[in-house]
């Protein structure tokens, strides 16, 4: 029953994206009217984000028992993360060399972009923690959130008795936030309807869509493709690593793709995530741990997005970069898609460290403005894609150490 259900939602938000993109293609600004419903459907996900964080990260890691099992579980999702984060970058570096995106745009009228303000390596490090954890949960900062979760749910391994009534408290919770998830679902058709269509429209229209996109052709096409190409080898990394057959699993994330490029955000996806990955089998308690972790600081395709577009303005101003730059650019977009993740606008702010570490013109993001609400959506679905795939992984890998030790 569950699979039929399942089935039908998927097939009936691939129909809700189609149809939206007509209606935004044809009406255009006109299907503004409806862009209430996608932020009623947005914002209600958003709601549900902070308590699925605290239940699944402390139900989770209270479930590995002996708290040492943690920094296994931890090792290998950040192993993970920074792994196919700088296979992502080096993807985005080497597409962008191969089509040369950005040689012979104009870069004579290009939108205005201000500038934040200065952040610091320490910066970085300070956002992970936060003075007052209701006000972060209140901001929607989830890095503070996750650990002082993981924190929390190591002391309640220690309390032995007294650590247990706690602990089923959040196992309540968590199983309540998913069952919540699955009642919201079965709006998502409606509401990926109203977000593309509404996205498409306040772009212009159809025509108005093309044209901009025909001026970034070749800088969407190199971005498409590096997507594809970390998409697909993240699918062998499932079958060769976590052993998982492709297409069944993807099947199993489908709901959850769509959502994420209709929202264009991994964290107002993280439920329907968290609730597919569960369905295709994973163990729990490392999609408890991965996945949260993941929505906050595993940004495959917003790395590579970002190692494409740095190119991509370095060409358009006739800057060519050396091989050394090339990986200052490398090791920069790594870092701060990890990073920055606790950061407000942290999307702005991890292209303009890229940019300031090669001295490349901030005005050169204005370039890219145009489209990229709708690449944002891509790298968002790829975004996604990484932490899915990543659960499956560290559940295989720890299971094999809990076997093997």
């Amino acid at each position: 029953m569950q699979d039929k259900i399942e089935s039908n939602l998927i097939w009936l938000m691939l129909i809700a994206i189609v149809l939206g993109g007509f209606c935004g293609y044809v009406w255009g600004e006109k299907m503004h009217m409806v862009a209430w419903i996608g932020d009623l459907f947005l914002t209600t996900l958003k709601m549900l984000i902070v308590p699925l964080v605290v239940a699944s990260i402390i139900t989770g890691v209270s479930g590995l028992g002996d708290v040492r099992k943690l920094g296994r579980l931890g090792g290998i999702s950040v192993a993970y993360y920074a792994s196919t984060t700088l296979l992502a970058v080096t993807i985005g570096l080497i597409m962008a060399n191969l089509w040369q995106p950005g040689v012979g745009v104009p870069i004579g009228d290009i939108a205005e972009v201000s500038r934040p303000g200065e952040i610091s390596f320490s910066d970085i490090i300070l956002s992970f923690v936060h003075p007052n954890i209701v006000a972060a949960a209140a901001d929607m900062k989830l890095l503070p959130i996750i650990l002082f979760c993981i924190a929390f749910a190591a002391a309640l391994t220690t309390l032995g008795e007294t650590g247990k009534p706690v602990i089923r408290f959040f196992e309540g919770l968590n199983e309540a936030m998913m069952k919540i998830v699955t009642w919201v679902m079965l709006f998502a058709p409606i509401g990926v309807f109203a977000l593309i269509a509404a996205n498409l429209g306040k772009a212009g229209g159809g025509e108005a869509f093309m044209a901009q996109l025909s001026g970034l052709a070749a800088y969407a096409a190199t971005v498409i493709s590096a997507l594809l190409t970390h998409s697909i080898l993240l699918c062998l990394i499932l079958l060769f690593v976590a052993r998982r057959a492709i297409l069944p699993y993807l099947k199993h994330l489908a709901s959850a793709l769509l959502t994420a490029f209709s929202t264009a955000s991994s964290s107002a996806t993280l439920p329907l995530t968290m609730q597919s990955v569960k369905q295709a089998g994973v163990d729990e308690k490392a999609t408890r741990f991965v996945l949260p972790l993941g929505a906050t600081v595993n940004m495959d395709g917003t790395a590579l997005y970002e190692a494409v577009a740095v190119l991509f303005i370095a060409q358009a101003y006739g800057i060519d970069l050396s091989m050394s730059e090339q990986i200052i650019v490398l090791v920069t977009a790594t870092l701060a898609a990890i990073g920055a993740a606790g950061i407000p606008e942290a999307g702005l702010v991890t292209m303009v460290i890229v940019l300031e570490a090669v001295g490349l013109p901030l005005e050169g993001i204005g370039l890219l403005l145009a489209i990229d609400w709708f690449l944002d959506r891509c790298r968002t679905t790829v975004n996604v894609l990484g932490d899915s795939v990543g659960a499956a992984v560290v559940g295989k890998l720890t299971e094999i150490n809990k076997t093997s030790g």
